[in-house]
């Protein structure tokens, strides 16, 4: 890192969290804050934005996250509860069961994770005005940041650089809509067309438009099923991005490079810390199988039921690690403390069943999840860029919208190609619930889940080891904290 970085991040009093974000391009040495303040060089744009994206990155793919709370609470993926680990306090139970609390630590941390983003993109833009493409830019990041709160929490304040230190009060879900809606047709046009996968352009914000549209109704009550259709067009149309032959290319350790990733966090294991997810799923005795530096935590599974609901023949059936496992040598690893009841016996073998989700679920219960590649070696971060937005992902937008609408042929020829990839037979009379689950295979683990979910109707519905739930839980509450710290604030209906 340059001395001019170094001296930026600290006259700004940047917190990047372990490391600048990736930069685009190399900027000059000894250029001081008061020359910044008065600049309008676009050059510096790349380095004044670091810190707003580095709080992106931030606690994205940690356990206890944005992404496990969308994950653990949809029909994908869970926690059992194996003898004393993963008990916390049945933080994990409760949020399976949606049976969750306004205490709760993923809740909190999430509504935490998203305003601190918010509030560093506030500072920024009022600490260099004089940056049109700045603003414009962080002002599409920040209206993402709340694409995330409208979807999770529902009504949320709406904060921006002209309220800073005051105690919002909540905007309601259509008013949190419209603002993002306008924050990116506001601004997209001062934004880029190239194709930058670490960074937004105009392609990733029309992703966010896109996927605002495709739950309009969830969020307004009114559909918008047309727009999604538009936009998501607009993003196939161009050219830019394209189905990447190989599906789990676009999850390797490097994929940088990949045809199909539109935005995504660029983790790095030792500078931009945050993905944990060989450490929240693996066995501890996996450790042997990709020579990991430290001991996974055997958490994170998948339901039986989902892993299901994949032929045998899709190749995206390998977003699961299921069956013996060795080391990396070829040796067969033994659980020394494999419970009596364990039908494999010591023999380490993940089975996708799992015998119940508390107290006591087998160590070696359940199909682990194994989309993003392990790199032999690591340590307990991945360096996997982690994609927000994904092309397979927009095409299945354009599908369901089409579809809704009574374009049912373009919608099958859309999912067809992707199921085409996946090497299983072509849909011949495509219905809406082939589209779900097809968004489900496809999207497994990107945290989208629990949002078709609720969008389908399926969120409320019993599955294994989890009653039907009430609606008001299509949103969770306002965490408890923030409802004591402001008097302002209105909890969530229902809780």
């Amino acid at each position: 890192m340059s001395n001019y970085i170094k001296n930026i991040c600290l006259l700004s009093l940047i917190v990047l969290m372990g490391a600048c974000w990736e930069l685009d391009q190399e900027v000059l040495d000894g250029v001081t804050q008061e020359q910044i303040n008065n600049s309008t060089d676009p050059n510096l744009i790349p380095v004044l934005k670091a810190s707003a994206y580095s709080r992106i990155i931030g606690s994205w793919g940690a356990s206890g996250g944005i992404w496990s709370l969308h994950e653990v609470s949809s029909d994908e993926v869970v926690v059992p509860t194996r003898g004393p680990d993963w008990q916390d306090g049945n933080a994990w139970v409760r949020l399976h069961r949606h049976t969750w609390e306004p205490s709760e630590p993923s809740i909190s941390g999430t509504w935490d994770y998203c305003y601190t983003a918010i509030g560093e993109i506030n500072n920024l833009i009022v600490q260099y005005p004089n940056f049109p493409e700045l603003k414009a830019e962080l002002s599409i990041l920040r209206a993402l940041v709340y694409s995330w709160l409208i979807d999770v929490y529902g009504n949320v304040p709406i904060s921006t650089e002209d309220d800073l230190g005051s105690n919002p009060t909540n905007s309601s879900r259509q008013e949190v809509f419209d603002f993002i809606e306008n924050s990116i047709l506001d601004n997209i046009d001062l934004l880029t067309k190239e194709d930058k996968k670490t960074v937004l352009n105009y392609y990733s914000a029309k992703a966010i438009l896109a996927k605002l549209y495709l739950n309009a109704e969830v969020y307004t009550g009114t559909p918008r099923w047309a727009d999604a259709e538009e936009v998501a067009d607009e993003i196939i149309a161009s050219g830019v991005y394209s189905l990447s032959p190989n599906y789990f290319a676009n999850f390797a350790t490097i994929n940088g490079g990949s045809s199909e990733n539109i935005l995504t966090l660029p983790y790095d294991a030792n500078n931009a810390t945050g993905f944990n997810l060989s450490m929240m799923t693996l066995h501890a005795l996996n450790q042997q199988t990709y020579d990991l530096q430290e001991q996974p935590w055997n958490g994170y599974a998948s339901l039986e039921e989902f892993y299901n609901t994949y032929e045998d023949e899709d190749v995206r059936k390998d977003n699961f690690i299921v069956g013996p496992q060795f080391s990396s040598s070829g040796a067969r690893l033994n659980d020394a403390s494999f419970e009596p009841e364990d039908p494999d016996g010591a023999p380490l073998t993940f089975s996708p069943t799992i015998r119940e989700l508390t107290p006591k679920a087998l160590r070696q219960d359940g199909a682990r999840i194994g989309k993003f590649e392990f790199a032999p070696g690591s340590n307990s971060n991945l360096s996997n860029d982690y994609p927000l937005f994904r092309y397979a992902d927009i095409m299945l937008v354009s599908a369901e919208a089409k579809f809704r609408q009574g374009k049912v042929a373009e919608a099958t020829d859309i999912v067809n190609q992707i199921r085409a990839r996946a090497e299983v037979e072509p849909f011949t009379n495509m219905t809406l619930e082939d589209i779900y689950d097809e968004r489900g295979r496809e999207m497994f683990a990107e945290a989208t889940r629990r949002t078709d979910q609720i969008r389908f109707g399926k969120f409320n519905q019993p599955w294994w080891e989890k009653a039907a739930s009430e609606p008001y839980r299509n949103i969770f509450p306002i965490p408890q904290i923030q409802i004591s710290t402001n008097p302002n604030l209105v909890q969530n209906p229902g809780y």
